[in-house]
């Protein structure tokens, strides 16, 4: 979960690599650094802290050369610190390396390496690639061949770029179930774990595949595979239009992908209704369906699964990716997977599929990001079509995760068209319903914030936002929360709530109404503050935060709106950063 960058070209490296650096912050920002090539040395800066911190403690717009990495952490193996940050370099201090990943062997191989004198400085798995590669180069080997070399012993998950004072331009970039993807703008070369990085460079875009190398180098790229035999690619168009990354007028990214949801929610509807309904039937005729996801994915997909079995009449399972691996023994050729990923690369969702087509399992993948890992193992991929979500907490890419499930749990009756128009009428809704709870929200916040337990209850498909609003507020405000079935409250939680104990109340006035309701009462009892959800006020609610009503399948879409804002403003009035919540990264590349 870091960012990587390399640049080779004519241009200066080093501001190109720093402003790559801030679009890539999101996947990692808890330290940075660079290392440059210029007149026969390699200067490498690092700290720890967020890239425009480090830029200014060690004036790095001031260091030249024309070929640069860059690194931006998400700290996994040592703590966060100066050494810790990359790049990372070999004993003689002639290469340097920027990886995005988990090297799983590389404590045996730190071992090895120590007994044949090699020296380390770092607590890092990623100091044993220069280390390695320091040796393939004084058998003489090319810096490219060095890593083809190497790249056999590392286990587990990578994306690491090398540049070397003994190949002075080049860089050279290889993966393995993490994404590296080229920019080409001839003689100009980027490679990076995320487009985003260098978009607005270059309109031309290559990936790699697993295993194979990249050498970028003086007016040209050119490409290997784990033989080093050499590949043909074809460049393909860069989609402008998902790599705008700016907060217009709003304080925080989160804000802003709160904002425009009722505008994603039409961009997401304009699906092709023919692949829907060819999806529709491979589900419907698959022996077993199981979708798997990650956090508020799986969320999601608890509500497609309450849809698909209440309009479709098909009953599948939810299974958490990371658990996925232990059921897998029951998907077969017979099973249809659905893999649910905003950023189609999240390790546990990829290892899961992985196993699913090795058991020739049908996989569907609903993804955000274009041209991803997951896209490449799927069979049929919808797209959420909401742009890109720079803030590490997911809002409007959870809503377009709910509205796919809509249209698909249609499809399955051949009503695309009926799903489709109803959706269209509810992005008006939920414009309405931050109008109507702006002020209550803001007001909650303060009055609630320095509250140290909340808990979240619902019935039926509004369980799992119960639990996604639950997610939202540990995730950004850093307060212990639950969300559960409400009537589970009595089975252990309710020995918990005391006088003033916030608790939500997902409620609307549907079939599961009077019996959450009378879950609220039962807490209340015992002291709790009772914040209700809901398009029907109530004496029970201390507070209300109005939604409107709508058909009881889409109650999940306008109740979800507000308590992403609540947990916004509660993040806000405790003084946490909602876009760069402490230790949590957007793309969860490593298991």
């Amino acid at each position: 979960m870091c960012g990587i960058i390399g640049y080779c070209g004519q241009k200066p490296a080093v501001p190109i690599i720093l402003e790559a650096l801030k679009r890539l912050e999101y996947r990692g920002y808890d330290s940075a650094g660079i290392a440059c090539l210029c007149d026969g040395k390699l200067l490498i800066e690092k700290d720890a802290g967020k890239v425009d911190e480090i830029i200014r403690k060690r004036s790095l717009a001031d260091v030249p050369g024309n070929v640069a990495i860059g690194h931006t952490r998400w700290a996994t193996h040592g703590a966060v610190t100066q050494v810790n940050a990359h790049p990372h370099s070999d004993c003689s201090g002639s290469a340097a390396v920027v990886h995005n990943g988990i090297i799983e062997n590389s404590e045996q191989l730190r071992q090895e390496l120590t007994r044949m004198g090699h020296r380390f400085t770092s607590e890092t798995d990623t100091e044993v690639i220069p280390h390695l590669l320091e040796d393939e180069i004084k058998n003489g080997l090319s810096l490219e061949q060095a890593v083809l070399n190497i790249a056999p012993k590392l286990e587990g998950s990578y994306a690491f770029l090398v540049a070397s004072l003994n190949d002075p331009g080049k860089i050279i970039g290889t993966r393995r179930n993490n994404p590296l993807v080229v920019g080409i703008d001839a003689p100009d070369y980027y490679v990076s774990s995320d487009a985003l990085a260098f978009s607005p460079y270059t309109n031309q875009v290559m990936s790699l595949e697993d295993n194979e190398v990249v050498v970028l180098a003086a007016g040209k790229v050119e490409f290997f595979d784990a033989r080093g035999n050499k590949l043909v690619k074809q460049a393909r168009q860069l989609d402008h239009t998902w790599t705008e990354n700016h907060k217009g007028s709003y304080q925080h990214f989160m804000l802003k992908e709160i904002m425009e949801q009722a505008q994603v929610l039409d961009q997401t509807i304009h699906q092709d209704e023919k692949t829907f309904n060819t999806i529709a039937l491979d589900i419907l005729r698959a022996r077993q369906v199981i979708i798997t996801a990650c956090g508020s994915s799986r969320y999601a997909a608890l509500v497609g699964r309450y849809l698909f079995s209440r309009v479709g009449k098909r009953f599948c399972d939810v299974v958490m990716a990371s658990e996925f691996g232990y059921f897998a023994d029951s998907v077969d050729k017979n099973t249809v997977v659905i893999a649910v990923s905003q950023s189609g690369e999240t390790a546990d969702v990829v290892d899961g599929v992985k196993a699913a087509r090795a058991a020739e399992a049908q996989v569907i993948s609903i993804i955000n990001r274009p041209n991803s890992i997951l896209a490449d193992l799927s069979h049929q991929v919808i797209h959420l079509n909401c742009g890109p979500e720079m803030a590490v907490a997911a809002t409007k890419s959870f809503l377009s995760q709910l509205a796919i499930f809509y249209l698909l749990s249609f499809a399955m009756v051949n009503a695309f068209e009926e799903a489709a128009a109803k959706l269209t009428d509810l992005s008006s809704e939920l414009t309405r319903v931050l109008d109507w709870n702006k002020s209550e929200l803001i007001r909650l916040s303060r009055t609630l914030k320095d509250k140290s337990d909340f808990y979240y209850i619902a019935r039926g498909i509004n369980f799992a936002i119960a639990s996604e609003g639950a997610l939202k507020l540990k995730e950004i405000s850093y307060i212990h929360a639950e969300g559960m079935p409400a009537g589970e409250l009595k089975h252990g939680t309710l020995a918990l709530i005391g006088p003033g104990t916030p608790v939500v109340v997902v409620c609307p006035a549907d079939y599961t109404f009077s019996e959450t309701l009378s879950n609220a009462i039962e807490a209340k009892t015992r002291g709790a503050y009772i914040i209700g959800v809901s398009d029907r006020e109530s004496d029970v609610y201390d507070s209300w935060i109005k939604i409107p009503q709508v058909d009881e399948l889409l109650y999940p879409m306008v109740a979800v709106v507000p308590l992403h804002l609540l947990a916004y403003y509660l993040a806000i009035n405790r003084g946490c950063d909602p876009d760069r919540p402490r230790n949590l990264a957007k793309s969860v590349t490593v298991k």
